[in-house]
C-alpha cells in the first residue's frame, strides 16, 4: 500500500505530518485516505523514512480512515 504525499497539511486524522526530518524537503503529509496498492517494482527511490518511534501515526490514521 502507498499513501501519497502532499504538501497540503490538513490537519485531520487520515493524515501523517512529514518534514526535514523524514527527508522531506518541505513540510507535507502522507494522506491515508488515498492509499492505494503498487507493485514493489515500481517503487524505485527512496525520498525519506518515517522513524520507527512513529510508526504508531501511521496506525493512527489507518485506523482513522478504516474507522476502527
Amino acid at each position: 500500500m502507498v499513501a501519497p504525499i502532499t504538501r497540503a497539511v490538513r490537519n485531520i486524522p487520515t493524515e501523517v505530518r512529514l518534514g526535514l526530518d523524514e527527508g522531506m524537503r518541505v513540510d507535507c503529509s502522507a494522506s491515508f485516505d488515498n492509499t492505494f496498492g503498487a507493485s514493489r517494482v515500481h517503487l524505485v527511490q527512496r525520498i525519506g523514512a518515517l522513524r520507527l518511534e512513529r510508526h504508531h501515526e501511521m496506525c493512527r490514521a489507518i485506523g482513522a480512515v478504516l474507522d476502527c
